[in-house]
């Protein structure tokens, strides 16, 4: 007994030291102690010491996660009596101990959720143990305030729990255990809910007294928790909440039909303190976002009519609004409104005149306040987005009022973004312009909101328009004008020339007319005049946001007035005619390519600027205006002189990083898809225009060859050239002109490629470019590489990429252990560019690999041994913890066992258990190519063994040596297959691959209880019902619709199921 409590007392010193301390290392001695009580033999009977006895609420909290840890393990899980012990105990000792600390309170209740969840399918006595709740609950119910709400926690913890997968379990147990508790227990806790909440608005509770306050808390949050559940498994993402509609159980209409619930939530919001009510306007948007088909259309209609007068009442009673969590919550109740609702049922509400005037009201007000809650805004936009979108479609008599009421929405933006640039100079606030994201997000809102009586919109920004630039012409002319003036004027008129390239990015063809493409016209004509002046000064300034916004304007007059979808004849042509001598869309362009080339010129160490528009010339470079842009004067100067005396950004500055080159791939791929509208066969054209960079190849080739160099600049020099050359390569699609380019650098220039891997393999902004560039040659896209009959290319490219491969791979790995924050910058980066091009130059299909075994040629025993090393060098872990290097490993991988399975065979024992075990973790993978390719690998792996299977039982004059020792390997070791196999079954996106119908033994499932052992006999016996052995395509095609039948049988057996916990389910 002495020993127990010194075993207590040391325990609670470790709780104090671990939660009380600040000297780390004693932090640190007693967490490392408390592991090793938690992993210990006697932990359960300490903790119930510790609660019993334990004199901190430390203590306490460390009994209560014990438990939770002991109780939540998968391997050597408590017996179904000891957890009925433990609940049992847990709601004891909580309802003996009311006044225990809030975080020991909440670890316990924790605790009881915990062991419900995971027991809710197990019984005794035909009796399900675990699902009682409400009983458990009702004791609590019928008590203290303080009691009420552990009772209310525990209802609301327990929602929460079940509707939360936890990774640690399977998520089709997850669902199983969320549907029947759905089913069986959900409505009953919110039914309970409602009723708790309608007796304590009926009480006149005192909400200064804070138990009393925490039971209202409290009911809030269980009734949101049930109406936030996961009703039918969709995992609702919180990025996309506008689009949410909660999937309510028919079982439930009649909570819903009843007025009462409704008014209910309304009524709380009005009687209760600000601090509470954003829990009430939560539950008021899940309950705005019931399915509509919960209700017929007469049903539908009084439902949002008792919604719409709630609304109406928050906004005649706005006394709450001005509390920020108030106000958000509000702003996505009205969101729902339309996103839910169609326009015509919402203008048939009685009340829906005075409702959208007072939404009007609202949103004109937020906009003002630009400052106050800027991302609520976004749900107010959202609303007025949809209204206006509608109006097309609207077929009800009943007036909408949007023509009255939009117009009002779109100015109080306009202006007040206008407005807010001076307080922003002035207070130095953050600017929303270096927001980019939700700039972006409100402008397309705008764009569909701005288009609805367009007129009105079009007016209002000539008028500012014309304010704005009149202005600042005077500013620039004026010599006393100081900086901060013309600062402003540049910042309102960047928001207008965004805000008019959203509203004519926002023209619907088929709903457009003459009149508003000529308004289109108008504000075009601005927004160029404004350019044409702005260049002007670029000698001496810039405003970097003005470009930027004009770089967005341009793009959106591209998507909509350039191609050969718009009519020539429009009116916004015509205009720019009048104006500004514009007569044509070719005309048009070369404005496009003139801006496109000043900005390359004057903005070249500007990323952001350059970046955009290298991405606008290359989204002209697509397509219809491609064979137009080439016949201008401005684009054969590109051509011809893309140098860094005219183009500063492609100048190796020895101030800039490596990385900061990328833009220069964007800009020859564009220049690229130019060259080859009149290339043709023209080599003569080809090399003047690949003459600037012979020149650069040359330079690194002249600074290789001496053994005193400066090696930033060869690097720069080389980095900013393959980058060049893959963006040729990539625009490069035909096969003349991409011969063209692969005669250029083979075999001039490849040895300096693989120079510097050899030199530089260790930094990675070096290597990368140079191993994408070779990715990217040997990618037989659009079938490119065809070499003629007699030629050795297709064999000489593979020896190079071997060589590069095995350069770069057995350098790399000298590098020995790469601490996990830099992996896969220094080494998994790369390695995952080397298997995506292995895997192009393997399944490219212009080598015949069988020649380099035949004539003793070891280039493609070297790549593949290289890949083998490499991949033994990289964890399970990082395989799927790197999208990128899974997704290039998996494609890889497809290939080699669909080709090149020989090699797979005669790999080690530990190779082949570290490919099937990478298949078995990569068949779990969220990445459905990942998932494909695994079990595309798997189906050629068990194909390929079952073929030697079945050759073995026949005469071979003389077996291969590598199919008898695969053969040997998997009789060894059996546990490799049944490893993998079981994993398909739980992967309904595997049910899609042919898996080989084969023996009985190559499938490997654990057995079922034995009363169950009869109902899986049959099973399996129905799974191989028709089955041959043989791999013909209709036998494969008939396995799988039996196997998707037989998953089917399964699980609903394991539905019916009453095992416990310890039994094996075979389908989790």
């Amino acid at each position: 007994m002495a020993d127990h409590v010194q075993g207590l007392a040391q325990l609670e010193i470790l709780c104090k030291q671990l939660y009380e301390t600040a000297d780390t290392a004693v932090r640190h001695q007693a967490e490392k102690a408390l592991v090793e009580f938690t992993n210990g033999p006697d932990c359960l009977s300490k903790c119930q010491l510790l609660l019993e006895r334990g004199s901190s609420s430390y203590s306490q909290l460390l009994a209560a996660t014990c438990l939770s840890k002991l109780v939540s393990r998968t391997s050597n899980p408590l017996p179904l009596e000891q957890r009925i012990d433990i609940r049992n105990y847990v709601l004891n000792y909580l309802a003996t101990r009311p006044k225990l600390a809030a975080f020991v309170t909440q670890a316990l209740i924790q605790l009881y959720a915990r062991i419900t969840k995971l027991g809710w399918f197990d019984s005794q006595k035909d009796d399900y143990v675990f699902r009682n709740v409400i009983a458990d609950v009702t004791r609590f119910l019928q008590d203290s305030v303080e009691h009420c709400i552990i009772g209310v926690t525990i209802l609301s913890q327990l929602t929460n729990e079940i509707n939360q997968a936890d990774t640690a379990h399977p998520l089709t147990k997850h669902r199983k255990i969320a549907s029947s508790f759905r089913d069986s227990s959900l409505f009953d806790i919110f039914t309970l809910s409602c009723n708790l909440l309608k007796q304590a608005s009926g009480k006149n509770l005192n909400l200064n007294d804070e138990s009393q306050h925490g039971l209202l808390m409290q009911l809030l949050k269980l009734s949101y928790n049930c109406l936030n559940y996961d009703f039918i498994g969709t995992s609702t993402d919180e990025s996309s909440d506008d689009l949410c509609t909660v999937q309510i159980p028919t079982s439930w209409r009649s909570a819903f039909l009843d007025s009462s619930t409704l008014q209910l939530f309304f009524n709380l919001y009005h009687s209760i303190p600000p601090s509470l009510s954003p829990l009430v306007l939560s539950c008021l948007v899940q309950i705005a976002s019931v399915r509509r088909s919960l209700f017929n259309n007469a049903e539908r209609a009084k439902f949002l009519s008792h919604l719409v007068d709630g609304v109406k009442r928050i906004l005649a009673n706005p006394q709450c609004l001005p509390d920020p969590n108030n106000y958000h919550e509000f702003c996505r109740l009205l969101a729902r409104l339309k996103s839910n609702y169609q326009l015509g049922e919402l203008v048939k509400v009685e009340n829906y005149p005075e409702v959208i005037r007072l939404i009007a009201n609202f949103t004109v007000t937020s906009l003002q306040h630009w400052e106050f809650a800027p991302n609520s805004v976004h749900y107010l936009l959202s609303l007025w987005q949809r209204l206006a979108a509608s109006v097309p479609y609207v077929k009800a008599t009943e007036p909408h009022l949007l023509e009255t009421y939009t117009p009002e929405v779109t100015k109080a933006y306009i202006t007040s973004r206008l407005e807010s640039v001076h307080v922003i100079l002035r207070d130095g606030l953050e600017d929303p312009l270096d927001d980019a994201g939700l700039v972006q997000q409100q402008l397309d809102q705008l764009s569909t909101i701005g288009r609805c009586e367009y007129e009105k919109t079009c007016a209002l920004l000539v008028q500012l328009f014309d304010q704005a630039a009149q202005s600042y012409q005077e500013l620039l002319q004026s010599t006393n004008s100081g900086a901060a003036d013309v600062t402003v004027q540049e910042g309102r008129l960047t928001w207008l020339v965004y805000i008019i390239g959203a509203v004519i990015g926002g023209r619907v063809s088929f709903a457009s007319t003459d009149e508003q493409d000529a308004m289109d016209g108008e504000l075009v004509c601005r927004v160029l005049q404004l350019m044409n002046l702005t260049d002007s000064r670029l000698a001496q300034a810039g405003n970097e946001r003005l470009e930027l916004a004009m770089l967005s304007f341009f793009e959106q007059f591209r998507k909509i007035y350039i191609g050969d979808q718009v009519q020539k004849s429009s009116k916004l042509y015509r205009r720019l005619s009048e104006v500004l001598g514009l007569n044509d869309e070719t005309m048009v362009l070369s404005v496009f390519i003139g801006k496109i080339i000043t900005n390359l010129k004057y903005w070249g160490q500007c990323e952001p600027i350059t970046s955009k528009t290298l991405q606008l010339l290359n989204d002209l470079s697509l397509g219809y205006p491609c064979r137009r842009l080439v016949k201008l004067s401005a684009v054969q100067f590109m051509l011809n002189n893309h140098t860094s005396e005219h183009f500063s950004f492609l100048g190796v500055n020895n101030q800039s990083n490596l990385s900061d080159m990328r833009c220069r791939t964007t800009f020859y791929t564009a220049l690229g898809r130019l060259l080859m509208v009149d290339l043709g066969e023209d080599e003569e054209q080809f090399e003047q225009f690949m003459l600037p960079l012979t020149v650069a190849f040359e330079a690194v080739a002249q600074m290789l060859s001496t053994n005193t160099f400066n090696e930033q600049e060869a690097k720069r020099t080389l980095v900013g050239l393959v980058r060049d050359l893959r963006g040729i390569a990539f625009a490069f699609n035909a096969k003349t002109s991409f011969m063209m380019l692969f005669d250029w650098i083979y075999p001039a220039y490849m040895p300096i490629l693989q120079r510097a891997i050899e030199l530089w393999y260790h930094d990675p902004a070096c290597t990368t470019p140079v191993l994408k560039l070779m990715a990217e040659l040997v990618h037989n896209r659009s079938q490119r590489l065809q070499f003629d009959v007699s030629s050795p290319n297709g064999i000489l490219l593979f020896r190079e990429t071997s060589k590069m491969i095995t350069t770069y791979g057995n350098r790399i790995l000298t590098l020995g252990d790469v601490p996990k924050d830099r992996a896969y910058g220094v080494k998994l980066k790369g390695v995952s560019v080397c298997f995506a091009m292995l895997k192009a130059v393997l399944s490219g299909n212009y080598v015949n690999f069988g020649v380099f075994r035949l004539y003793g040629d070891d280039a493609l025993d070297n790549a593949l041994q290289t890949f083998i090393k490499l991949l033994l060098s990289i964890p399970h872990s990082d395989l799927l913890d790197y999208p990128k290097l899974s997704q290039s490993f998996y494609s890889l991988l497809e290939v080699l066992t669909q080709d090149h399975m020989n090699f797979i065979a005669s790999l080690e024992p530990h190779m082949v258990m570290y490919i099937l075990s990478s298949i078995s973790e990569g068949l779990t993978a969220l990445d459905t190519m990942v998932c494909t390719g695994c079990c595309s690998s798997l189906d050629h792996m068990v194909t390929y063994l079952f073929k030697q299977l079945s050759r073995s039982t026949k005469k071979r004059a003389t077996p291969m040596a590598t199919d008898e020792r695969f053969l040997h390997i998997m009789q060894q070791h059996p546990e490799m297959i049944q490893q993998v196999t079981p994993s398909p079954l739980k992967c309904k996106k595997s049910q899609k691959r042919r898996l080989p119908p084969g023996d009985r033994n190559v499938l490997h499932v654990r057995i079922p209880p034995e009363r169950k052992q009869q109902a899986m006999h049959l099973c399996f016996e129905n799974l191989m019902e028709g089955i041959e052995r043989n791999l013909l395509t209709k036998n494969r095609d008939r396995f799988t619709q039996n196997l998707s039948v037989f998953r089917r049988e399964v699980n609903d057996s394991m539905k019916n199921s009453t095992c416990g916990v310890n039994s094996n389910d075979m389908m989790s």
